[in-house]
C-alpha cells in the first residue's frame, strides 16, 4: 500500500513536509502545491525552497501545475526534469470558483474536448512521468467518463481522483461507490482520495475497493497526523502521542519564523494548520476559541503550551476495529 499527502496552499509547503518526514514515517509520496505562471524558461516561480533539489527529495517530490496551456504545463515538465524530478502532476481537480472560472483546476473537466487536446499536445513534447488529479467533473459527476479514452491512450503514471463534483467544493460525502464503477474502466494506475479521516473511514473505504493500492491523504491527515503511520499499523499511547505532536507543532513554528526572518505573518499560516489540527483534540471549538483571537507572536506560544498541558487528544483505534 503507497500512501500519499494532498497538496494544500499555505499549509503543505516544503518547511511542513520535510518536518513532517522527520516526525513521521507513513506517507511513501508528497506533492507541492501548484505553481502557475510558468511563462518562461527559468521562471522565478520555479526558484527557492519549495522546489530546490537541495531542499527536498526528487524520489518522494512531484511537483505539482495548475493550468490549462500546453506550452506552459510542457515548459514546466522540462525544467522539473532539468532539475532531476521524475514526474510532474497536473491538478484537474482545484474547486475553488477563482480557479474554475477560469476554466482551470476542476473547471477544465467541464470541457472535455478541450482537456483531451491538452493530453495529446503534452503527451506528444514531454520526456518526464506525467500524473493527473481530478474530480468526477465540476457540475456533473459523469463528466469524467467523457476522459477516460483520453485516460485510456495516453500513458498516465498514475490518476488520482477525488469522488466529489467541483460544485461541492468539500460538501456532502466522497462518493466511493462511483470511484468504484470507474476502476475497471481506466486502465491506468489509480490513487483514491477523499475522506479519508479516520481509521474507520480507511477500513470502509478500502473495502470498497480492493483492487486499489494506492490513497491520498488530504484534510484527514492534517487533522490527525499520525494518520498514515497508524493505517499502517503503527500504535501510540496517547500520552507518547501528545508529546510527539506538541514537538512537531512547536518545530513547524519555529522553522516557519526561521524562513519569515520573525515575522507575525505566520501566525495566518499557524491558525490555518490548527483549523484542521484542532479536530484531533476532544474539545475542538474550546481550542478554536483559544487559536482565533491571537493576534501576536507570544501569545501563539503561550497558547500552544497551554492547549498541550490542559487538553487531551482523542484515543487512537485500532486499524483492524
Amino acid at each position: 500500500m503507497i500512501l500519499s499527502l494532498a497538496p494544500f496552499q499555505g499549509i503543505t509547503d516544503s518547511v511542513y513536509r520535510n518536518l513532517y518526514k522527520d516526525y513521521f514515517t507513513g506517507i511513501d509520496k508528497y506533492y507541492t502545491p501548484f505553481f502557475t505562471g510558468i511563462h518562461k524558461d527559468n521562471s522565478r516561480s520555479l526558484r527557492g525552497e519549495e522546489i530546490d533539489v537541495n531542499c527536498n527529495d526528487v524520489n518522494t517530490l512531484t511537483p505539482q501545475i495548475l493550468g490549462n496551456d500546453a506550452e506552459e504545463i510542457i515548459r514546466f515538465a522540462s525544467q522539473c526534469k532539468m532539475m532531476g524530478y521524475k514526474e510532474i502532476n497536473l491538478n484537474m481537480g482545484c474547486p475553488f470558483p477563482r480557479v474554475a472560472n477560469k476554466v482551470r483546476g476542476c473547471g477544465l473537466m467541464a470541457e472535455p474536448k478541450r482537456v483531451n487536446e491538452l493530453f495529446d499536445k503534452i503527451f506528444n513534447n514531454i520526456d518526464i512521468k506525467f500524473s493527473l488529479k481530478c474530480r468526477l467533473g465540476y457540475y456533473q459527476d459523469t463528466e469524467i467518463d467523457e476522459l477516460i479514452d483520453g485516460f485510456n491512450t495516453y500513458p498516465f503514471s498514475e490518476i488520482i481522483i477525488h469522488p466529489r463534483i467541483g460544485k461541492q467544493l468539500y460538501t456532502g460525502n466522497a462518493d466511493v461507490d462511483r470511484f468504484a464503477e470507474l476502476v475497471p474502466k481506466i486502465n491506468r494506475p489509480l490513487v483514491y482520495n477523499g475522506d479519508i479521516f479516520t481509521i474507520e473511514d480507511f477500513n470502509r473505504i478500502s473495502a470498497k475497493l480492493p483492487d486499489i493500492k494506492m490513497f491520498m491523504l488530504g484534510r484527514g491527515l492534517l487533522t490527525n497526523p499520525f494518520l498514515a503511520d497508524e493505517i499502517k499499523g503503527k500504535t501510540f499511547d496517547n500520552e507518547e502521542k501528545k508529546k510527539k505532536l506538541h514537538h512537531f507543532v512547536v518545530s513547524l513554528y519555529l522553522e516557519r519564523l526561521r524562513h519569515a526572518g520573525g515575522s507575525p505573518k505566520i501566525i495566518g499560516c499557524m491558525k490555518e494548520m490548527w483549523s484542521y489540527l484542532m479536530n484531533s483534540f476532544e474539545d475542538p471549538q474550546n481550542i478554536w476559541r483559544k487559536i482565533k483571537k491571537i493576534n501576536n507572536l507570544d501569545v501563539y506560544e503561550e497558547t500552544v503550551e497551554i492547549i498541550f498541558r490542559d487538553e487531551n487528544l482523542i484515543p487512537q483505534k485500532n486499524v483492524n476495529e
